[in-house]
């Protein structure tokens, strides 16, 4: 074990020495990192798991009184406005605020808008998530980097330490709604969201007592920008933020910023944002021509991830739904809020992420190459809607009940498919980055998420108009195709992602 002295003493922004095994032979940061992710979790997923249902309950049962199909879109809109954020909080992570901090601040704003969603009042509800989605863009893309400083390139402890990591994750995606659904169905919605914010009061407080163990802890940025240049980047900012939050004050008053319109907004720039990325990340001279190189494969790998979160995502809302309208919420005698749902996805992550992280460990270099990991993930997820056909076909209306155990099934394949895909993922763009741009390359892993969910938030609005075996057999073949292509591209994928194994 490394002493607390020797640990100080090494300049922050490195990783600590190799010998660090503390936390189950991984370095002790990913302790603190973790704990930090099992409380966001804990908040993000308890609030999202009773989020499509607040919007789809009645005005007088306390919901918003939006329809199915609707409720769907608005929430995978939040998501997309969630992940476009993170480019934004890259960026100031690597110019401005430096990992540690932007974190810091991102659970902070998150804290906020979980509080102001615990206000009974939509205002407060939309004020609520602008704030979350604030901080979730500060938060993800900068603690995930953190993860990756904790460890060398060759160090082939990574991809176990990650698996690790996301099995932290996923205990807080476990715990989060069986609070919230059981307090928003025994209580109301925001005694839910209330929930969440004191999850996140929680982590925030872990974070800080546990930040010596960090690399990255600086209170500077890598890449700052010179003074005069950061200084004008924040009065744009600021500047940015006020007139952007004008115009639309003034567009919703006026009649033209609709809900829809917003939604359809928020797709358009989640197809845009990634391509420009993309090319600005090509174009620099701040990339090297071996980096340039590694940056194709990665394209492979984005798609990968757009397709199977597309189906992910949906966990938390059309499956959602479908359990809350069309599946029985009794087991073995037991009755339980359909948001428990969402809870056998992270326990099923849970339990198999050790699994997953010590078979990677044992393999070592004989383990699936990463490209592989990911594309049977993707397959995984596709079958998990694929496996949803037999339980809604056959029948005349939409007054059946399934058994318990297809969504449990469901959500197994997709919990194994989720381990395998975003533990490698999140490690293999940790080693794709180009170093002028580490935590913005993070961030453009996670704008694969806001693509997925902006592709979501207008493939949902059919959620009412076609038979589910249709909708769920669609897009379940559509993500068993792409894994396989993926699987196709393994020989090309190896040579170019070097050194990713």
């Amino acid at each position: 074990m490394v002493s607390r002295t020797a640990l100080e003493a090494q300049p922050d922004n490195e990783p600590p020495p190799k010998d660090d095994h503390a936390f189950f032979g991984q370095p002790k940061g990913l302790l603190t990192l973790s704990g930090l992710e099992v409380w966001e979790r804990f908040s993000f997923l308890g609030m999202q798991a009773i989020l499509v249902l607040y919007f789809a309950d009645t005005v007088a049962h306390g919901g918003m009184g939006m329809s199915s199909g609707t409720a769907a879109s608005v929430s995978a809109a939040y998501g997309t406005l969630v992940y476009l954020v993170s480019v934004a909080g890259g960026w100031l992570a690597d110019r401005i605020l430096g990992s540690y901090r932007a974190v810091l601040w991102g659970g902070i704003l998150i804290a906020c808008g979980h509080y102001a969603m615990a206000v009974p009042t939509s205002t407060m509800t939309w004020v609520g998530l602008g704030l979350i989605s604030a901080g979730t863009g500060l938060l993800k893309p900068n603690v995930a980097t953190m993860v990756g400083k904790l460890y060398r390139t060759d160090d082939e402890r990574r991809d176990a330490g990650f698996a690790l990591y996301y099995m932290a994750i996923n205990i807080g995606a476990f715990a989060g709604p069986l609070i919230t659904a059981w307090l928003g169905d025994h209580r109301g919605w925001h005694w839910g969201f209330s929930a969440a914010a004191v999850g996140m009061t929680f982590g925030l407080i872990q974070y800080v007592a546990g930040r010596r163990h960090l690399a990255g802890r600086r209170n500077t940025a890598e890449f700052a920008l010179a003074p005069d240049a950061m200084r004008r980047a924040v009065r744009l900012i600021v500047a940015g933020i006020l007139v952007a939050a004008v115009l639309a004050t003034a567009l919703a008053l006026a009649g033209w910023l609709t809900m829809g319109r917003f939604v359809d907004l928020l797709t358009v720039v989640s197809v845009v944002a990634p391509a420009v990325y993309f090319a600005v990340m090509f174009m620099s001279p701040r990339v090297t021509p071996e980096e340039r190189g590694r940056l194709r494969p990665y394209i492979v790998l984005f798609l990968a991830s757009t397709v199977f979160n597309f189906i992910l995502f949906q966990a938390y809302s059309t499956m959602m739904l479908l359990a809350a309208s069309n599946a029985e919420t009794t087991i073995l005698g037991f009755d339980f809020p359909a948001g428990w749902y969402a809870s056998a996805l992270g326990a099923f992550e849970v339990g198999l992420a050790p699994v997953v992280a010590a078979l990677w460990v044992r393999m070592g270099r004989r383990q699936p190459h990463a490209s592989n990991k990911i594309a049977i993930g993707v397959v995984l997820g596709g079958l998990s809607f694929l496996l949803m056909v037999l339980p809604t076909s056959g029948h005349s209306g939409d007054a059946y009940r399934m058994s318990a155990w297809w969504i449990v099934g469901s959500y197994f394949l997709l919990g194994l498919g989720d381990i395998l895909l975003e533990t490698s993922g999140m490690s293999a763009t940790t080693k794709l980055a180009p170093a002028a741009f580490s935590s913005q390359t993070m961030s453009l892993w996670f704008l694969s998420l806001a693509l997925a969910n902006g592709i979501q938030a207008q493939t949902v609005k059919l959620y009412d108009d076609v038979s589910k075996p249709a909708y769920f057999g669609v897009n379940g073949a559509i993500a068993v195709a792409a894994g396989l292509a993926v699987m196709a591209a393994a020989p090309w994928l190896r040579r170019t992602m070097h050194p990713v194994h």
